[in-house]
């Protein structure tokens, strides 16, 4: 089979140049396509030479339609806003979405469920193995442990991160939640301030703290009677990542039309 052709969205940031870093490396993939906004700085120059690797002859552009159209699939970590757009191009291209984009609302999801009819779309808050191992070691826990065990998420990232909780924290949350058989929109609790009274039994709690380069560190903390358990990821490169949304999207190559997570990629499912 030829080599899966990429289109890199956002492919002057951090993860867009570790993508084509990446992809770079990696057999049976190569760079379709690299996507920056518009009146980007980056737009012209070579993709391959921006992220630090030998020229590639892909320009970035700014184009979408054009990208998508001489591609097989779209690697995306960018915003609600244009993942949103990317999800309706690759549902018309009948192409590969992979999504790491957070901070998406209610509508967006819905968005996506429906381009999902036609495109293979991946979506997850995070794309590494480990992280997705450890949301299907939390749902266990959270299955076997009552509910007078309280559950609590903190997460950090480095302090140019936009959005809290993070798209891992509420990955790691809805697993929390799946184990107890409850809904975590209706348990959540994401901030406390001021005289808040007593802990409520069941409710599943997130921490943010932001500062310097932190990639991403994850705990989730079971606090029972006089004893705890802490389950704990620490991301230091952001390699992990670009590896992982690689991999989802040679796997969805070739699959049926639907929305997919990384459990599904790696057979947790």
């Amino acid at each position: 089979m030829s080599d899966m052709r990429l289109v890199v969205m956002g492919a002057a940031g951090r993860m867009g140049r570790m993508l084509v870093r990446t992809i770079s490396e990696m057999l049976g993939v190569s760079v379709a396509a690299a996507l920056e906004r518009q009146g980007s700085d980056a737009l012209g120059k070579d993709a391959g030479t921006l992220a630090g690797v030998a020229p590639l002859g892909v320009a970035i552009s700014d184009d979408p339609l054009q990208a998508v159209v001489n591609s097989d699939g779209i690697l995306d970590f960018t915003a609600p806003a244009a993942s949103i757009e990317l999800a309706a191009l690759a549902a018309q291209a009948r192409i590969v979405h992979v999504i790491g984009t957070t901070g998406l609302s209610a509508d967006d999801l819905k968005k996506i469920d429906a381009a999902a009819r036609h495109a293979v779309i991946v979506r997850s808050g995070n794309m590494s193995l480990g992280v997705n191992l450890l949301a299907a070691l939390v749902e266990r826990a959270a299955t076997a442990l009552g509910s007078d065990w309280d559950i609590e998420i903190l997460e950090m990232h480095h302090k140019m991160k936009v959005d809290a909780p993070s798209g891992t924290a509420l990955l790691l949350g809805e697993a929390a939640a799946r184990g107890r058989n409850i809904a975590l929109a209706e348990r959540s609790v994401r901030s406390r301030d001021g005289h808040t009274g007593a802990r409520r039994e069941g409710d599943i709690g997130f921490a943010t703290l932001r500062g310097g380069s932190v990639v991403g560190d994850h705990s989730v903390i079971f606090a029972g009677t006089s004893e705890r358990l802490e389950l704990t990821h620490r991301a230091e490169d952001r390699a992990i990542f670009a590896r992982g949304a690689i991999r989802a999207a040679l796997w969805g190559r070739g699959k049926k039309p639907g929305q997919y997570s990384m459990a599904d990629v790696l057979g947790l499912n």
